[in-house]
């Protein structure tokens, strides 16, 4: 039998939140209209600033806080969970959280998939709902969700995000993907009540966001980019961020200049990928440049400057936050391989940044390609084993009913290297003491599935809460994310057929895909 047991009371939570205006505005001077923010409607002014404790989010209450002061509290000295799809739902981030995160990032969620959803407080499970209703969706998506018998729930329409008030208050920006300052500024709106901010994603390159004028398109349009970040600063009384890439591979003054715009526009803190639009995953970031962009920001930039990009030891986290001052850490793939990375730890012992000698003068492309032993290395104690992590994220999936399909397409990328820099492979053993592999995930069709291949004997009770009960991993109508298992098991095939026009393996961000009808608004993944 299962021995994983979530125990629930049926207490009700109350909750408030901000509901947006039902307003079709086109313009950015319409979209005002939309909310009222409790600021001023000026700027801020980067250099007037509340003493605040140096302390990450969950520290301090940002209730009440101007949107620069609370900015700073979430992101200084922060380290973060990065915005991934189908990721980033609330197992992975309440898992990262648990093990030292101090904020985490919503998965991207698109403007137009958050209007129909509506808001609802789960007190079954202490969660805070955002429901896509199954009335909204096409005929034949309705048919499909209602015959899913691995997901029975999904016959009551899709979770397009789901928080946990109770641990993620004060740790939580929602990461809208959008091209139009009215639409970011609906969606804005309507979930801002229980999130800490908002963060526009100019770096997605992807081709199903930068066909729809969203990601790595607003970098080749400072205008626009800006115009959706003023008007959200209008009208939203919480902190405004956005996550770019570097826009040239070597020379700092192209991102230099867009960065400055932003900020002159409003964004509170700014997120800097180190990679330009075409750079794959598997190819280091650029350090280098990115290293020089940060520096020159932090010496004349007063909001928070985050870095992202390749930071796969406590080695790598500290030799960037040494050379560039940067105010937080973002991390993705890494946390993929080992939530546990986020365990700092005793930061004072430095010992084993890397055990051959000293860092302090090497070329950073040298320190960031190099086998870092020791303390703070790939084989760190701070790090838990892999296995109890994927154990304990599974467990997480079961707490918050989770759509297998999104806690198995997440448990097969910490088992593979597809997206790991060529340099970073030898270092990084993807092998579980189990024995369990994609190969042997990939047959798994339901939560109860992947409890059994892990042997998961965990129980995940709601803090804070009494009540008992147990039983088998119930699967609720989270939002399911679809792809095809090749996509692990054979990629490069896989790709190959995408790029070639096989069609198969489409996949969709912010709720299940469709085909037109009453369906909202999706996007493409591009493989």
């Amino acid at each position: 039998g299962l021995l994983v047991a979530v125990f629930i009371a049926n207490e009700s939570r109350t909750m408030t939140t901000g509901e947006a205006n039902d307003s079709t505005a086109s313009s950015s001077a319409a979209a005002d209209a939309l909310l009222d923010s409790e600021e001023s409607r000026s700027l801020q002014n980067p250099h007037a600033r509340r003493n605040l404790p140096p302390t990450a989010s969950g520290a301090v209450d940002l209730g009440g806080l101007p949107a620069q002061d609370a900015a700073d509290a979430l992101f200084r000295g922060s380290e973060i969970l990065a915005p991934m799809v189908r990721a980033s739902t609330t197992p992975l981030r309440t898992l990262a959280l648990a093990h030292g995160a101090s904020l985490t990032f919503t998965e991207e969620i698109i403007d137009r998939a958050v209007r129909p959803a509506v808001r609802a407080v789960n007190s079954e499970l202490g969660t805070v709902d955002y429901r896509v209703p199954l009335s909204s969706y096409s005929a034949k998506v309705q048919r499909r969700m209602a015959a899913d018998t691995d997901n029975p729930d999904s016959k009551r329409g899709s979770v397009l995000l789901r928080i946990d008030p109770a641990v993620e208050r004060n740790r939580l920006v929602y990461q809208v993907g959008t091209g139009e300052s009215a639409l970011a500024l609906e969606a804005a709106s309507k979930v801002v009540g229980d999130v800490s901010g908002i963060d526009v994603n100019m770096g997605c390159p992807k081709k199903f966001s930068v066909g729809g004028g969203m990601g790595s398109a607003l970098l080749g349009d400072e205008r626009r980019a800006c115009d959706i970040i003023s008007t959200l600063r209008r009208n939203i009384a919480k902190p405004v961020s956005a996550k770019i890439r570097l826009l040239d591979p070597d020379r700092p003054r192209p991102t230099l200049d867009f960065v400055r715009a932003l900020i002159n526009a409003g964004a509170n803190a700014v997120t800097i990928h180190g990679r330009i639009v075409g750079d794959e995953a598997h190819v280091d970031a650029r350090w280098s440049t990115l290293v020089d962009v940060v520096r020159e920001l932090k010496r004349t930039e007063s909001v928070p400057i985050n870095v992202n990009g390749d930071l796969y030891t406590r080695a790598d986290i500290g030799e960037m936050r040494r050379r560039t001052g940067c105010d937080g850490i973002m991390l993705a793939r890494p946390a993929l391989y080992n939530v546990s990375i986020f365990n700092k730890g005793d930061e004072r012992d430095s010992r084993g940044a890397d055990s051959t000698g000293d860092v302090a003068d090497m070329d950073i492309s040298t320190f960031q390609t190099r086998n870092h032993t020791g303390r703070l290395g790939y084989g760190s104690p701070l790090l838990s084993p892999r296995i109890d992590v994927i154990q304990e994220y599974i467990a997480r999936c079961v707490r918050y009913r989770t759509h297998s399909k999104n806690a198995k397409y997440v448990v097969m990328e910490m088992l593979n290297h597809r997206r790991t820099p060529a340099s970073r492979v030898a270092f990084m053993d993807v092998r579980l003491e189990g024995g369990q592999t994609v190969n042997s995930v990939s047959p798994c069709r339901s939560l109860d599935d992947l409890v059994r291949l892990f042997d998961v004997r965990r129980t995940m009770a709601i803090p804070g809460r009494g009540g008992g009960g147990g039983g088998a991993a119930v699967e609720d109508d989270a939002d399911a994310h679809r792809y095809d298992d090749r996509y692990f098991t054979d990629h490069d095939k896989f790709r190959r057929e995408r790029l070639a026009g096989d069609g198969s393996g489409a996949t969709t961000k912010g709720g299940e895909d469709s085909d037109g009808g009453k369906a909202p608004k999706r996007q493409k993944v591009d493989y």
